[in-house]
Order: structure tokens, then sequence, then C-alpha cells
């Protein structure tokens, strides 16, 4: 096996060493000489690092394990092939990582749906649950998200929010005997989306009282649209079963915008959380430099002990 060292000056101003070595794979990887755990269980997505990697998906994975995550978030696993779906789950228990969210998505999460309470959007979304367990022990998930749609604005906000509610219990029901999670995720890309903010969501999970029903925190988009991130954090607390991350603006890499992920980090890793932080953000350079220096922006924001 060739190996060559070499020192490389990353961006953000840390100067890390690493060694480029010929894997069992085919692919050149980069591996940090130090230890490369990190703090808290990061996990990347496809795509990510396919400059160093290529467009394999299990090449993928072994990419991200060498660089010490942990974990894999899979938005799209739910479209992918049984035989994908069986790859993915193989590999991730071969380099013991775990599985983040997929995206529970039958067709009506961008569009006027489970607010109306309609029977179409009710049985669609039940089918699309039931089709999510069987992709889940593929994978061996936990957490499987959900997004309940856009607003019907001809019906009464207390109205539509007990039609969402009714149909996550329905959710629920298929969830909890297998141990699976789906995690409500209030958004910011549009305000025609009805879960938008944290205490919302709150009060959601509540009313639907299962622990097959509990809150994802994604950092950019609660910033975008509430702020107070570390206080909404704790308000929230109980409810909290996953987070993912990016920075606002731009939707890129810790260190690429406002908020200062050292300290929320800090917080979250104080509070105990032994959860996934999903990397559901781009890079912000391209090609190998840019996955590097990705790399680099969470060595660094992950010194916070």
């Amino acid at each position: 096996m060739e190996r060559r060292s070499f020192i490389k000056n990353l961006s953000l101003g840390s100067a890390l060493a690493f060694t480029t070595t010929r894997s069992t794979f085919g692919k050149v990887k980069m591996v940090k000489n130090a230890q490369t755990r990190f703090n808290l269980d990061y996990a990347p997505h496809f795509g990510m690092f396919k400059g160093h990697s290529g467009e394999d998906l299990v090449d993928q994975l072994k990419f991200m394990a060498d660089q010490g995550f942990r974990s894999l978030e899979d938005n799209g696993l739910l479209g992918r092939s049984v035989e994908d779906q069986n790859r993915i789950g193989k590999t991730l228990e071969q380099l013991g990582m775990r599985m983040g969210v997929f995206v529970v998505d039958g067709g009506d999460n961008w569009k006027i749906s489970l607010t109306t309470g309609k029977k179409e959007f009710i049985d669609n979304f039940v089918n699309t649950c039931k089709r999510s367990v069987e992709a889940a022990k593929r994978v061996n998930a936990k957490w499987a998200t959900v997004v309940p749609g856009f607003f019907e604005r001809r019906l009464p906000i207390g109205i539509q929010t007990s039609n969402v509610i009714e149909a996550l219990k329905r959710g629920a029901e298929i969830f909890e005997p297998h141990g699976l999670v789906m995690v409500l995720e209030p958004l910011s890309d549009t305000p025609e989306l009805f879960l938008r903010h944290s205490d919302q969501t709150y009060a959601i999970c509540k009313a639907v009282d299962s622990p097959s029903c509990k809150i994802l925190y994604d950092i950019y988009h609660m910033q975008r649209n509430e702020g107070n991130l570390i206080l909404n954090i704790d308000a929230c607390w109980d409810e909290i079963a996953y987070i993912q991350i990016g920075d606002n603006p731009g939707r890129k890499e810790p260190g690429t915008g406002e908020i200062n992920y050292l300290n929320v980090f800090k917080h979250i890793d104080n509070k105990g959380y032994k959860g996934i932080l999903g990397m559901e953000h781009g890079n912000a350079g391209p090609g190998k430099q840019g996955e590097e220096a990705l790399i680099a922006a969470y060595r660094k924001v992950d010194q916070f002990k």
C-alpha cells in the first residue's frame, strides 16, 4: 500500500496533517494522522465527499468513516432501490456507523395536504409510513423526517392544526411497534409551509403524545425563522430527538455564516445529547479542496472541550 505524508494548510487557519493512501476499494482517501473521532456525532450525506471518493455509495461511506464520521444522513433513501438500501445497511453495519434521518415522502410534502384533513392525503401518508418502516429495517434507521405540507388558507389555523395532529397520530401508530421515530421538521424554505416554528412543533408533539413523534431541530431553518437558538433549544429540549446543521446565510458548513456553532455545539454537548447531528448543507467550496475545508471547519467547531 503506497503512502506519502504531506502538510496542507486548510481554510479557517488550521494546519492539519493528513496521509493519502490507496484504499482497498481503489479510491484515494484522506485520513487525518491525529485522532479522527469527533466529540459529537455529525452525519454527512451522499455527494458531500464525492471529489475524494467518487460516485459509488459504498466508497463514499468508507471515506466518511475514514475521516471519523460515525453516521450517515440520506434524505432520499425511500426513493432508492431495495438493492441500494441493502448495500447501505450492510456497509453501515460493517463500518460501525449509524443511520440518520431519511424523509417520509409520498409526494405530498411540498403542497397542501395533511392540513386539509382529506382522506386521500391521510391514506397516502399512512401508506408512505408503512413503506418507510420497511426501508428503515434495511438500514437499521431509527428516525424519519415528516413534513406536513402547506397551509390550507381556507381553513382556520386551529382546524388545520387538529387535522395535522390526527394524521400524525396515525403515523405514530405505525412507527411505535418498530421503535421508529418520526421527527417533525419546521422549515424556512417558503412561508406556505405549515410547520415553521419550534414552539408550534413542540405543541403538536405534546398533542400527539407518542414516543414516535418528536422534533427535528434544524439549526439553519430555526435561525432564519426565529433565532434565539440556545433559548429555544432549551425550551423544546424534551421533545427534540434529532438535530441538523447548516450555517446562515448560504446553508453551508459551520463558520461560513453568522451562527456561533462552537457555542451551540458546546451547549448541546453539555445537555448530554448523544444523538446525530445531520450535516444538511452544501459545501462552501468546490472539489477536493472544498471537501477538505469542510472537514477542517467541523474539526474547528468541534473543539469545544
